[in-house]
């Protein structure tokens, strides 16, 4: 396993590439938090310090799709390196002006959001151009969602010390200098400098206007619905027992499986069409959610559960990754990519929303029921959908007009357009 990995990250461009996407979305990752922080150490409410943060949020989740479809009209230099300015630049000013005035922090923060750079959706968009072969796009893929586990893992302890050694403004500040940068170092890699989106079809939908799409964005929709319910029930669990550091073991082991799961995952070629392995997939993910109904007595039982249940979260991830890239629409990968990112990100939200008052009604269980219940939600709809996710007819190779592109044309994997 580590071979394959090894040679993966030993590729031109590739550690470069996946290291400045994950320094670039550090300031997505940890949003939440540092406002929040932020917001708090300015004198504001808890209320007003989550509306901030769910501004940041919902402004975020409007943006990556837009500007997902300007990467794919206009490359990614051009879009994701004023993009990151912009929101850096706001988030300064909004740690060095305050929260006072209201509507201009708000603004500020909405602006951040809205202009945060669509890195996740265009790395993925590179993986085919940068490596060739179905096999070790396949494992960047599974690179790429182990390392998004570790992001979010990793960076709310980066703001906590930056909060410790400096000031809550300084974290906001210095996180958003650092996503700056990873931006930097990928808009400046050549392969994102030389990419271009395959022709495409004018059409106001963009990539929304494949079936296949859709059934996968209200797939991983319910998927993120279920993390958001854990999330909540877990911080439960922890209060039910009298110590909150439960909590933070729980959803440890939920990213640890995770990330165990989708290295496993990439380790290995797969054979046949990625959507009949993403459904078989999806229903270990959804399988693994039914065990924490049981909410034994004991935590240490209780991280194991949940840790199993975080195992096929990243392979899901990762095959849903070869899925869109398959079913996106010639010259919208860049744009479905993010589209995956804003769904996601609005399941989760939703499921942090709804699992508040089941959790007063039907204590931690019922909030486990209801990520048990999104894991069942994401699979019914996969199956419901098995049509429109049906494997897409590969398209003829063209005649090679040279030995070099004859050559290329019997690699493995080679494919002219934008699919892996």
């Amino acid at each position: 396993m580590a071979t394959g990995y090894g040679e993966l990250l030993r590729a031109p461009h590739v550690a470069r590439l996946l290291g400045g996407t994950l320094l670039g979305r550090l300031p997505y990752g940890t949003a939440a938090l540092a406002v929040v922080l932020f917001a708090r150490s300015e004198g504001s409410g808890y209320t007003l310090a989550g509306v901030l943060a769910s501004v940041y949020g919902l402004a975020t989740a409007v943006g990556q799709p837009l500007l997902g479809r300007m990467v794919d009209l206009y490359g990614q230099v051009r879009v994701i390196l004023p993009a990151a300015v912009v929101s850096a630049v706001a988030v300064g000013a909004f740690a060095a002006l305050g929260t006072e005035p209201l509507p201009r922090a708000a603004a500020l923060i909405l602006v951040a959001g809205l202009t945060t750079p669509p890195l996740e959706g265009a790395l993925r968009a590179l993986w085919a151009s940068v490596l060739g072969g179905a096999t070790p796009v396949h494992r960047a893929y599974a690179l790429d969602a182990v390392a998004q586990e570790v992001m979010f893992a990793g960076g709310p302890l980066i703001v906590m010390l930056l909060v410790a050694l400096w000031s809550e403004a300084a974290a906001l500040l210095v996180v958003n200098a650092l996503g700056l940068l990873g931006a930097l170092a990928f808009v400046t890699a050549p392969p994102a400098r030389r990419w271009r989106a395959a022709p495409r079809e004018a059409h106001w939908l963009g990539a929304l206007r494949s079936p296949g799409l859709l059934a996968l964005l209200a797939c991983f929709f319910f998927v993120g619905l279920a993390l958001g319910a854990i999330s909540v029930a877990a911080v439960a669990y922890a209060d039910d027992r009298g110590d909150e550091l439960v909590a933070t073991w729980l959803l440890s082991a939920l990213g640890a499986g995770a990330m165990a799961g989708g290295l496993c995952y990439g380790a290995r070629p797969w054979a046949g069409p990625p959507e009949r392995r993403l459904l078989a997939l999806v229903a270990l993910l959804a399988a693994g959610y039914l065990p924490l109904l049981l909410v034994p007595s004991s935590a240490a039982l209780m991280t194991l559960l949940t840790g199993l249940a975080g195992v096929f979260l990243a392979p899901a991830l990762a095959c849903a990754f070869v899925v869109i890239d398959r079913h996106a629409p010639a010259g919208t990968v860049t744009e479905a990519f993010s589209w995956l990112v804003t769904t996601f990100g609005v399941g989760a939200a939703a499921g942090t929303a709804a699992v508040g008052p089941v959790v007063e009604r039907g204590g931690d269980a019922a909030g486990f029921g209801l990520a048990a219940a999104g894991g069942l939600a994401a699979l019914l709809v996969l199956l419901v959908t098995r049509r429109a996710l049906e494997p897409p007819p590969a398209p003829p190779a063209p005649a090679p007009e040279s030995q070099n592109d004859r050559n290329a044309a019997l690699q493995p994997g080679f494919r002219t357009g934008h699919r892996a």
